[in-house]
Formats: structure tokens, sequence, C-alpha cells
């Protein structure tokens, strides 16, 4: 970064006063959903693998995982607002701007649990009985808050940068999703920009405090995190999978079964590990952090050829 890290928290704070939005005058505005509509883009829901779904059945893949995507969303959200709130001690008596920068974070994040707590509600209403997202987010935020100050940044800028790139190239780009869903997802991101690079500064403000063993320890720390994080995605893809199956108004045969349910699976280990971990921004943090032994450790738990940091680098 050749920016100050001041400059950069200046910068933070003025983008949050610009493009500040209210959950029900900006976003939801009296609309409900459409089950006409997808809720995620076939780029990111790879339904166009699935050959034996109908042109009906397609939009309900996606709004099978569109709901898990949202409530992906409110579920780490809880541990980010969390963590951010406990950084801001160390500037309470230091940088002022950086103080109010991860106040203002804070509050966004509090906004955004609330606004996909009411994305869960309005699409309950829209989808048949039977759906179930069962992960309590104190618990989760509880296991990962855990973990070092280290690994909780790492996962959190991967997050950020995965929310966003989902955004820009596919949620934005698709003219057949639901208005309601492109709304939600335009604002969150328009939000979500600033916290990345805050993600950025406090995950390097903290790297800056440690010797090598400290720093191995958290590099272990974030790989049992994303291995964490797998077992959350696989048991929901399991159960999305069984919905999916229950309530798509036909018989599948079981090799039908099992192609869906691994598609499912699929989808979103490349949704919430790997367009996260094969970002080129975070690759390239994640190299200037990490000695090489390291970041070979973290790319083979995230199954993540070499290849990719090359093409980072």
């Amino acid at each position: 970064m050749d920016t100050l890290p001041s400059e950069l928290f200046a910068r933070c704070v003025a983008a949050s006063k610009r493009v500040r939005w209210d959950i029900e005058a900006d976003v939801i505005r009296d609309r409900r959903f459409d089950p006409a509509h997808k809720f995620l883009p076939e780029t990111l829901t790879l339904a166009g693998a699935v050959r034996f779904l109908s042109p009906a059945e397609k939009p309900y893949f996606s709004q099978v995982q569109g709901r898990t995507y949202a409530n992906m969303f409110g579920l780490v959200e809880r541990f980010i607002a969390a963590k951010v709130t406990e950084l801001t001690r160390d500037h309470w008596f230091g940088d002022q701007v950086a103080f109010e920068a991860l106040v203002r974070f804070t509050d966004e994040e509090l906004k955004h649990q609330e606004l996909f707590r009411r994305t869960e509600s309005l699409i309950g209403e829209a989808m048949p009985a039977g759906y179930s997202f069962p992960w309590e987010p104190n618990a989760v935020a509880g296991a990962v808050l855990s973990k070092s100050s280290w690994a909780v940044l790492a996962l959190t800028l991967h997050i950020e940068l995965f929310s966003q790139l989902h955004y820009r190239e596919s949620i934005r780009e698709d003219n057949e999703l639901s208005p309601l869903v492109r709304d939600i997802f335009r604002l969150h991101w328009v939000e979500e920009s600033q916290h990345a690079l805050l993600d950025e500064l406090e995950w390097r403000r903290v790297d800056a405090g440690l010797d090598t063993e400290a720093r191995d320890r958290a590099v272990d720390d974030f790989i049992d995190l994303l291995g964490a994080l797998d077992g959350i995605i696989a048991a929901q893809a399991d159960g999305d999978g069984a919905y999916f199956i229950q309530t798509c108004g036909r018989r599948l045969t079981s090799s039908e079964e099992g192609i869906l349910r691994q598609t499912m699976l699929d989808a979103y280990r490349r949704q919430y590990i790997a367009s996260g971990i094969r970002h080129p921004h975070f690759l390239a943090v994640l190299s200037s952090l990490t000695d090489q032994p390291q970041l070979a450790r973290i790319l083979r738990a995230a199954g993540v050829a070499p290849g990719a940091v090359r093409q980072a680098a």
C-alpha cells in the first residue's frame, strides 16, 4: 500500500457517509419475492451442470441456493461485527479517524445482519415449508472468535472480497434475477466495498505485531477456520439438496438425486471458499504476509493449485 493508512481510513469514513442506506426505505420498499424469478445467477449455482432440470426447475434451484446465500452472510456478519468492535479498542486513544471508520464498519455489519434476517422472512413467505438453516450465529461466532485475530481477519477479508466479486461479475450482470435480490446485494456491496480495505489495514497492523512462531500458529488457526467453513457448507448443501428433492414437484431418480446433491456441494465450495481464496487481491495480500511453506499449507487446505499463486504474483 503506497497510501498512508490514516488517509485510507479517512477515505472509508467519507465513503460510509456517502453511500449509507436504509433497509425499508431504500432496499425492501414494500416488495415481496416473486417465485418466477431466479435468486442467484447460474454462474454461482452451477444449475447448467444439472441437465435434467426443466426450465421451471432451474429458477427454483437458484432460489434454494439464494436463500442460503443470504443466510450465510447474516451468519458470518455476526462474528465480523464482534471482531471489528474488539479491534476498535486498539484505536481508542490513537487515530480517531481509524476509530470512527471501524465503528461505522460495525454499525453497517449490524444493519446487514438485520437486512438478511428480513430477507429470510420474506423468502420464507415465497417458498415451501421444510427449509432449514440450523446454524446458531452466536455459537458460530464464538467458535470463530476463539481463534487468533490474524486468522479471523484473514477469513473476513476472504469473505468481503468474494462477496464483491460475486456482485460485480455475476449478480449485477444477470437481468433475469429478482429485482429485489439485485437491490439487496447492490446496496450490500456499496457498503462492503470499503470494509475489505479496512479488513486489510487491520490484518496488516495485527500481522506487524507477530513473530514467526505466532504467525505460524495463526496460519494453523486460519486453516482450522477454512475447515470449519467447509463443514458448514457441506452440511448445508446436503440439507438444501434434500429440501429441493422433497419440494421440486416430481420424483427424481437416485442418479439425478446424486448429481443434484454433488452440484449443490460443488457450487457452495466454489461460492464460499474457492472464489475467495483464489481472488487475486486476497492471494496477493496473503502472499505478502506469509512465507512460502505457510502459504502452501493454506492453499493445500483450501484445495487451490500452486498455479493460482503464480498467477497472482
